[in-house]
């Protein structure tokens, strides 16, 4: 099978560094104990390995160890901090550029009581902090936000929406699933509960995700397991294991400590310069074809992330025929139901290119020619 070149990293990073392979053999060879179920040497070991993957993921994000919570996913880490912060009711704002992470949980609540309200982002940062600040009641609990779409790509003002929150006494949630590992974001911008994704851009394995807190609010668990105490019917009451029940996933997360390693080794700044590169690349490429519907605004901002369409086909379509001729985008709806309806793309869907620093100037000139032989067909 010819090798095929992956421009679908907001999905999943792929290629991953060597050093993650080897921590995942590692788990399995080395590290196979069931951490926190056991005194005995097997447990321990595992335990010290994921207690070291728990300090940096805290180092890397400016938190202590102890909020630190290893989830199954992005997804995962939202719900439990949605609901957890949601558990008694009251209103939260998001925004029209939401992932259904994020929207799906918010309108499942709805119909349990709570409210929400949905702010439309500017270009504008000021423009999109007034309109969430409107829309803020005496009864929000909560703004959840992602930090940058996972269809355009559009940052939000993030640090402006913690500051916000700060100032009106409110819970500020960020997804930052496609943020992470390219831009730098940490819990020193005001975050309350950063909530990521460990299988993009830190490249660790699938079944990995992140819940780090500062600590300011209680997060009430949705789910009870094993932990703490096993004579006491009452679970833990405090971060991580209240919100850790059951075996963790060991070897994912000592694949996640792995891709953090490497992406700290590589430097963000450098990163992020090679990704926009990529994506700059094609910007300047779609520009030059008639029918070339390319998602992006004058005066926003955005990460390495570019949606498209062109004319004569549908995403679905154009990435059928690309992932012929050896190229993976995704095309379709791209689990954000509500950045479609602002994009007015919810039956063509849109393409999407995002590169990873395992992609190439040559790589994305080869797609280049791809996209012209399929548009002369």
């Amino acid at each position: 099978m010819n090798e095929t070149v992956n421009f679908d990293n907001a999905a999943t990073s792929f290629p991953k560094p060597r050093a993650v392979e080897e921590a995942a053999e590692l788990a399995i060879t080395e590290y196979g104990g069931n951490p926190g179920r056991g005194g005995h040497r097997i447990s321990m070991r595992a335990a010290e390995k994921v207690y070291a993957v728990r300090r940096k993921a805290a180092d890397f994000f400016c938190a202590e160890p102890e909020n630190v919570v290893f989830t199954m996913n992005c997804t995962h880490a939202l719900n439990l901090a949605i609901k957890g912060i949601m558990q008694d009711g009251g209103h939260i704002i998001i925004s029209d550029l939401e992932h259904n992470s994020v929207a799906r949980p918010v309108h499942a609540l709805s119909r349990a009581g709570c409210f929400y309200s949905i702010a439309s982002v500017s270009t504008d940062d000021t423009t999109t902090l007034r309109r969430f600040d409107e829309l803020i009641r005496p009864d929000t609990r909560a703004i959840a936000c992602t930090l940058a779409s996972n269809v355009t790509g559009q940052l939000l003002p993030w640090r402006g929406l913690a500051e916000l929150a700060h100032r009106r006494n409110i819970c500020f949630i960020a997804d930052g699933a496609q943020v992470c590992g390219v831009i730098p974001v940490s819990l020193s911008d005001g975050i309350n509960i950063l909530c990521t994704a460990g299988h993009k851009g830190l490249f660790g394995g699938s079944g990995t995700g992140l819940l780090i807190s500062d600590g300011k609010y209680d997060i009430p668990p949705i789910m009870q397991g094993g932990g703490g105490n096993s004579l006491d019917l009452e679970p833990p009451d405090r971060l991580p294991e209240s919100l850790e029940c059951g075996t963790v996933n060991t070897m994912g997360i000592l694949t996640l400590g792995a891709g953090i390693d490497f992406v700290e080794k590589t430097g963000l700044s450098r990163i992020y310069r090679h990704d926009m590169l990529l994506c700059d690349m094609l910007y300047d490429f779609l520009k030059t074809i008639d029918g070339a519907v390319i998602y992006r605004e004058i005066g926003a901002e955005y990460a390495p992330i570019l949606s498209f369409n062109l004319e004569g086909f549908t995403s679905d379509e154009l990435s059928a025929r690309l992932s012929e001729k050896g190229f993976a985008l995704r095309g379709g709806n791209h689990c954000a139901a509500l950045t479609h309806r602002r994009l007015g793309t919810e039956e063509r869907g849109t393409l999407r290119f995002a590169p990873s620093i395992f992609n190439s100037e040559g790589e994305v000139r080869r797609l280049f020619t791809a996209i012209n032989e399929i548009i002369g067909g």
